[in-house]
């Protein structure tokens, strides 16, 4: 495998905790990590008011139960998919399987920016629920900051996710062209030290052929000893 295949080094390289929590993909899931907090903590700690007349409990964006519902199971499972891929992001470097690593950034493409519209659709029912809501079922306007918190973050969580998406697809398109190009190529023969012999093509074979002389034959090997003198000594 390339090295740098997929935004990570070769697989079997020691995890180093400083690199890994400063990495602008890590950053973005520990933000939205935070953010789904809020969200369906906002929700479930203080989404649901009463009427001093009524004894169950109503969902305060405008006694919509599934407005309430929606939120809290958006940032739940928010939740949750920020710790699989953060654990994800730190096992990546060990994947030694290009197409395991390039199945592991697409699906983070993929989720990221589903959840970036589920994000965005849960903004959209919360404000709007939150718009039409009638005074007179919250007389003491009891969790109206929580539900504020909760539309504002949800709104902020967009960008936290398109984010995780972009940062995926850059590591996506980098990945693909290490993994399959390599821009430092080498000829072999300088790698093993020992240079090949220069290349001749069959041009150059026929013209050497057509040099080579024939030996001399008998009555030529006659005529020059014929005219050898013997010297005395």
């Amino acid at each position: 495998m390339e090295g740098g295949a997929y935004g990570a080094g070769k697989a079997g390289g020691a995890f180093d905790p400083q690199t890994f929590i400063r990495q602008p993909h890590t950053i973005l899931r520990m933000v939205s990590w935070l953010f789904s907090i809020v969200v369906f903590g906002c929700i479930v700690n203080e989404g649901y008011v009463n009427r001093p007349d009524e004894v169950e409990e109503y969902c305060i964006f405008n006694r919509n139960q599934n407005a309430c519902n929606y939120g809290i199971t958006v940032g739940v499972l928010a939740f949750l998919l920020c710790l699989l891929y953060l654990a994800l992001d730190v096992y990546f470097p060990q994947i030694s399987s290009v197409k395991d690593r390039k199945k592991a950034v697409l699906s983070d493409i993929g989720i990221s920016g589903f959840w970036a519209f589920l994000w965005f659709v849960s903004f959209c029912f919360l404000a709007d629920q939150w718009r039409v809501s009638k005074r007179e079922n919250n007389p003491l306007n009891e969790g109206a900051d929580a539900a504020r918190a909760a539309i504002a973050f949800s709104f902020f969580s967009v960008f936290t996710w398109v984010g995780q998406a972009f940062l995926a697809f850059q590591r996506y398109s980098i990945g693909a062209d290490s993994a399959l190009f390599s821009q430092d190529y080498t000829d072999p023969s300088q790698d093993s030290g020992m240079p090949y012999a220069p290349y001749t093509n069959e041009e150059d074979a026929t013209d050497t052929m057509g040099t080579y002389q024939q030996p001399p034959t008998a009555d030529d090997f006659d005529a020059e000893t014929q005219g050898y003198q013997t010297q005395n000594y």
